[in-house]
């Protein structure tokens, strides 16, 4: 019997498509995803219905108002989803370090850039969409709620659903920071308390400094802040806006300083991560 060498068909091979699979499957088997993602469930439907339900109009509603209401109640579990989302973003990188199971990981993906943007693909999709999901059906519960209050918002005016949908972009735009900072630290405890002390306690030290040297140009350093800049994904454009002195993001502004600094993060990560020996 001869034994001939046959080359393997350029089909199979671990292209991006099965890096993807991959992270799926190990997304949805971590018992933390699990817990982070039904908190983040559980917080938005309950505190919409919650608002939705307290709330009453104390006099006439106008359609302004009527919007900026449901825009408050079905937003206002994002800074609690926010810090949930960044755990998860932390623990799904860091994970794998504890335990050891990065070093097969990698050993699969010697290039290392394929599984850790195809990580950062899956962790993306996976909580827009349960965060979408969770907040329109939020907005379903409450317009329906305020509805019997007489406030009727118009769910088809884009100052109703466009912070809607931001919310759902910011807290997706949090994760994949708080990926990159998990991704560069490589340590659980770490990451959280970087991620945490930046959406946090950084705030409170900038405003603090701002508010006592009376300076400007700490204020707008201060809006600048991942969770600052933010907040303008998701914050109602009333027509009667305040005029505020120094830097002023819109939705569209906040958005592109957010994304930029996820880019930079993530970034820095990618390149220190393929550096490494592990």
């Amino acid at each position: 019997m001869t034994a001939t060498a046959t080359a393997l068909p350029d089909t199979v091979r671990l292209g991006f498509g099965r890096l993807l699979r991959s992270e799926w499957i190990k997304l949805r088997s971590i018992r933390s995803t699990v817990w982070c993602y039904a908190i983040l469930v559980v917080v938005t439907i309950a505190l919409a219905t919650a608002l939705g339900s307290a709330l009453a109009p104390g006099g006439p509603v106008t359609q302004d108002g009527a919007n900026g209401t449901v825009v408050t109640i079905n937003t206002a579990s994002v800074s609690l989803t926010a810090l949930v989302v960044a755990v998860l973003g932390v623990l799904i990188i860091t994970g794998e370090y504890g335990t050891g199971q990065v070093r097969s990981t990698f050993t699969a993906d010697p290039r290392r850039t394929g599984v850790i943007l195809a990580k950062a693909a899956v962790l993306a999709v996976t909580t827009f969409v349960v965060s979408a999901v969770s907040i329109w059906i939020g907005v379903a519960i409450s317009a329906a709620l305020q509805a019997g209050k007489g406030v009727r918002a118009d769910l088809a005016d884009p100052s109703v659903f466009m912070p809607i949908l931001g919310a759902s972009v910011y807290v997706t735009l949090l994760a994949l920071l708080a990926y990159g900072i998990g991704l560069l630290v490589r340590s659980s405890a770490g990451g959280i308390a970087i991620t945490l002390g930046i959406l946090l306690v950084l705030p409170i030290v900038l405003s603090l400094f701002a508010s006592v040297l009376q300076a400007q140009w700490l204020m707008d350093v201060f809006r600048f802040l991942p969770d600052q800049a933010g907040t303008q994904l998701y914050a109602y454009s009333a027509g009667d806006a305040v005029q505020q002195d120094g830097v002023v993001l819109n939705g569209w502004g906040g958005f592109a300083v957010l994304a930029a600094e996820v880019v930079v993060v993530g970034a820095l990560a990618l390149t220190v991560a393929r550096r490494r020996d592990v």
